[in-house]
């Protein structure tokens, strides 16, 4: 599964760079996203040409944790491949809205060419959690984590406990993600499985809020046999 998205990510790179002499991406995080994004750094594409855009990340924790979202995109792909530009998230900056603005205004100068997202145990996409907003047309925003959504961090190893999970987060919208020209989901694992029958045979709603990834003109779901296995035959 990874491989196979992340020929298929490394593709629409390519074929972007062919046209208009670069790229743009927007790069997720999450245990989701470990195999994709070490097939990634393996593909031949022209690094310095593309410029990345960070997905969400918690408010108030710093770099040096093993839960930085920063830290992560840092340590399994920016050290990896020399691309040419990156726009982190400061979760870590005491104005927060400012670094809304800040990375709203940057994103608006450029047409992503791929969004690299997963599907989150309770939906979210982002850190959109439900009840996701999918009406809201700034390009980042501050977002209140929900308890499942916290549970998840702590069930994946990033913290040891809820408490120690940060409330609030910086997240990209739902209406942003969908502005990229592809969006490319990865969900992998059978705890995911729910989720995903949800997400692909479910109401489109924000209370599943990766559902509206199928209103997207080219999203491309990536599963595995577990994530995969509630589907109906054929799905």
């Amino acid at each position: 599964m990874g491989r196979a998205a992340a020929a298929d990510g490394a593709a629409v790179l390519n074929a972007a760079i062919q046209t208009s002499g670069r790229a743009s991406l927007v790069a997720a995080t999450g245990a989701s996203q470990f195999a994709f994004l070490a097939a990634l750094v393996g593909e031949h594409v022209d690094w310095p040409r593309v410029t990345m855009f960070h997905l969400d990340e918690y408010v108030g924790l710093p770099e040096s944790h093993p839960a930085s979202f920063r830290r992560y995109l840092k340590e399994r792909f920016a050290s990896k491949v020399p691309l040419g530009r990156t726009h982190y998230i400061d979760g870590e900056s005491h104005d927060p809205e400012a670094v809304c603005r800040s990375l709203g205004q940057a994103i608006r100068r450029h047409t992503i060419d791929v969004a690299f997202v997963g599907i989150g145990e309770n939906g979210h996409l982002a850190f959109n959690d439900p009840p996701a907003d999918f009406k809201t047309d700034e390009p980042y925003i501050i977002v209140t984590l929900d308890e499942a959504c916290r549970r998840q961090q702590v069930g994946e190893g990033w913290f040891s406990g809820v408490s120690e999970v940060p409330a609030r987060a910086i997240s990209m919208t739902v209406r942003e993600i969908l502005r990229a020209r592809v969006i490319l989901c990865t969900c992998p694992g059978e705890r995911k499985a729910a989720t995903v029958r949800n997400t692909l045979e479910g109401d489109i709603c924000p209370d599943v809020p990766a559902s509206i990834l199928r209103t997207h003109r080219d999203c491309r779901f990536f599963l595995d046999a577990a994530s995969a296995s509630l589907l109906r035959a054929g799905s």
